[in-house]
């Protein structure tokens, strides 16, 4: 006789517990859920539902993947973002809730600003950012650029995934090195951005879901942190309209040191925005 939710679900937290998983009963539950096809509302009402061995020993599995430090969004192929489900995989990295903060200011200046016609979404990889505004702001023409083809291939996925590959040009390319010869070849009214920012002697440190899986290619920022920026800012201004702006992530302690990057290469107005936890995410340069 099989196990029932009810208690194979305890056996799952005690495995991820002693692991030192922090959220031990949220994942235990998400990886049944996964492997059964219950929704959290449906393991709820079915407690003494009878997990066949199958199942079971599936499950087992991906709680010893979890429990290695494999992260629970690659173990479920997908991380919600805006509202929407994309699918990630160990070339891209997790879209995180801070870039949501983003992606609001970004689709708030487009839905006011319909003159910039053309968006280019810099290091797109998973196409959370491109995506999610093209599903808000259909009345642009998106450019997403990556310089890893297989970032490249999940953004594709995601835009059809989410219907809106017809509005989206994908180009493999170092920041603006191939941007070129793109369809799309323009000028931008909004240049968006959440580029490598963790300084390189950081990287070890990093807790062993991020250090041991996450692409070291969309994290390693350079010694400071700040290589990407200043060549986007020393770049940018070719591919931007007149009254055209940049929006870019950055890591909470670098809005000083981002700022003055955008200010030396010539941006006269910049200013930082702060993200839901009150740490400061976004710089703003035009």
């Amino acid at each position: 006789m099989g196990l029932t939710i009810k208690e194979i679900i305890p056996i799952g937290e005690r495995i991820l517990e002693n692991s030192g998983v922090e959220n031990f009963s949220i994942d235990a539950e998400a990886l049944l859920g996964f492997e059964i096809g219950f929704d959290k509302k449906k393991i709820f009402m079915n407690w003494t539902h009878e997990v066949g061995d199958g199942h079971s020993e599936r499950y087992f599995d991906l709680v010893n993947r979890r429990a290695a430090g494999e992260p629970l969004q690659y173990i479920m192929g997908e991380q919600v973002f805006m509202g929407h489900r994309f699918f990630v995989d160990p070339s891209v990295l997790i879209p995180r809730p801070e870039t949501e903060a983003l992606a609001e200011k970004a689709i708030a200046y487009l839905k006011t600003h319909e003159s910039a016609k053309a968006v280019l979404d810099l290091c797109t990889g998973s196409g959370a950012l491109a995506v999610s505004l093209a599903k808000a702001c259909p009345g642009f023409k998106y450019t997403a650029a990556d310089i890893s083809a297989q970032a490249l291939g999940v953004a594709k996925q995601n835009a059809a995934k989410l219907g809106v590959s017809g509005r989206i040009e994908f180009m493999q390319s170092d920041l603006f090195g191939a941007l070129k010869r793109g369809a799309f070849g323009k000028k931008y009214g909004l240049i968006v951005t959440n580029p490598p920012y963790i300084r390189t002697g950081e990287l070890a440190g990093l807790q062993r879901e991020i250090a041991g899986h996450e692409p070291m290619l969309a994290l390693d920022g350079g010694a400071d942190g700040l290589d990407f920026y200043r060549r986007i800012a020393a770049g940018a201004r070719p591919y931007l309209r007149p009254g055209g702006l940049v929006l870019a992530e950055i890591g909470c302690d670098q809005a000083a040191e981002a700022t003055a990057i955008f200010a030396a290469a010539g941006f006269a107005d910049t200013e930082v925005y702060r993200d839901l936890s009150g740490r400061d995410r976004i710089v703003k340069a035009v």
